[in-house]
């Protein structure tokens, strides 16, 4: 063979290759167009079919009552904790008691100035006994008798100095003892009159302010005993216990100390972040469902029953690399139906049904549109 055949037939085969690849590059773009083709149809034909999409945003369980975070209104030391997480609580319970000895004694103290007031009140608007009438009443006759003794002998001197018998000096010396014994027996009338007299006005008034400042003083010893004890607001659970027996704790404005957190998750509830472009397809009532990792594909039902009214930023972070934490969201609260029982605080994914929708359609776990967890 030549060697302008051998040339001959390697450029036919290289040709014969070049077409063969263009021929499955071409194959390959218009399947490709015809596929993008294909979902943009789709898209648009589920875009003409409002309210057949859930709308869809990531949730968070929790009590319907919100979890309670109770602290104490003193800074102290716990003396005991009187509950374990799960326990079932009653509104009034006493979770936890600080060391409380102090209060305690100031309570005790408060009530003995109380007891003292109310004797002084008594004493005053009872007045004297009738031992200390009858007391003053004789000290008043004793006077007279005296008084009558010494006016009489100053009588018989006057007499006898105007007789010559006598000198003045000693008629003056009975006379001012005359004088004396006169004012003594009128200060035995002025308090014969002041025991035997009712209390003044102003000294029961001065006796009731002392007894109403020992009341408040004891209600106020009251109300700080009463605060060692931490009670329960609510009927509940006990969903954590932060502190044990022997710790301390404090009460700071700035940094809150929880005791214990509690909630009413008879009924739960499911915090919902829905986004600002679909705010307008949120109503009070509307069906919904969500669903968790941990549960599969199960679905627990039930309805919306708050809509916010501000939006804001996000409650609920997926952790997902694609999440857009910029976005504005509409919180929006689902009451899940009866028995459900999830974990507070559960991460799930939330799928609210808008009005008019199927059935069959809301039931669907993986909407079109994609899962609510950061997708961008």
């Amino acid at each position: 063979m030549s060697g302008n055949s051998v040339i001959g037939n390697i450029v036919k085969s290289r040709m014969t290759i070049v077409i063969a690849a263009g021929i499955v590059l071409l194959t390959g773009t218009l399947m490709l167009a015809a596929r993008r083709t294909t979902n943009a149809t789709a898209q648009a034909t589920a875009a003409t079919q409002p309210g057949v999409l859930p709308v869809a945003g990531p949730g968070r369980v929790e009590p319907s009552s919100e979890d309670i975070k109770i602290g104490s209104e003193l800074s102290g030391r716990l003396k005991r904790v009187n509950v374990e997480e799960g326990d079932v609580i009653r509104r009034g319970q006493v979770l936890a008691e600080l060391e409380n000895d102090d209060y305690r004694a100031q309570v005790e103290s408060a009530q003995a100035s109380v007891v003292a007031r109310e004797a002084a009140l008594r004493k005053v608007v009872n007045g004297a006994r009738r031992q200390e009438r009858d007391e003053a009443w004789s000290s008043v006759n004793e006077a007279k008798a005296v008084l009558e003794n010494a006016q009489s002998e100053a009588r018989r001197r006057q007499a006898l100095f105007n007789a010559g018998v006598v000198s003045r000096e000693e008629m003056e010396r009975y006379g001012r003892e005359a004088d004396v014994a006169q004012a003594k027996y009128r200060a035995a009338v002025e308090q014969h009159s002041l025991v035997d007299d009712h209390a003044r006005e102003e000294d029961r008034s001065l006796a009731q302010a002392d007894l109403q400042l020992a009341q408040a003083q004891l209600q106020e010893a009251q109300a700080r005993y009463e605060k060692t004890f931490i009670r329960s607001p609510i009927d509940g659970t006990a969903l954590r216990k932060h502190h044990r027996s022997g710790e301390s704790v404090s009460n700071s404005s700035t940094v809150p100390d929880p005791v214990v957190t509690v909630g009413d998750q008879k009924v739960q509830h499911v915090r919902v972040d829905v986004d600002e472009t679909d705010v307008s397809k949120v109503r009070v009532g509307q069906r919904a469902y969500v669903t968790a990792d941990a549960y599969g594909k199960k679905q627990f039902w039930g309805r919306v029953v708050r809509v916010g009214q501000l939006l804001g930023p996000k409650n609920v972070r997926t952790g997902e690399p694609t999440e857009k934490i910029d976005t504005k969201i509409l919180e929006t609260l689902v009451e899940l139906e009866a028995g459900s029982q999830l974990p507070d605080g559960l991460r799930v994914d939330a799928f609210i049904v808008p009005e008019g929708a199927e059935v069959a359609a809301a039931r669907t776990t993986e909407p079109a549109r994609g899962r609510p967890r950061g997708q961008p």
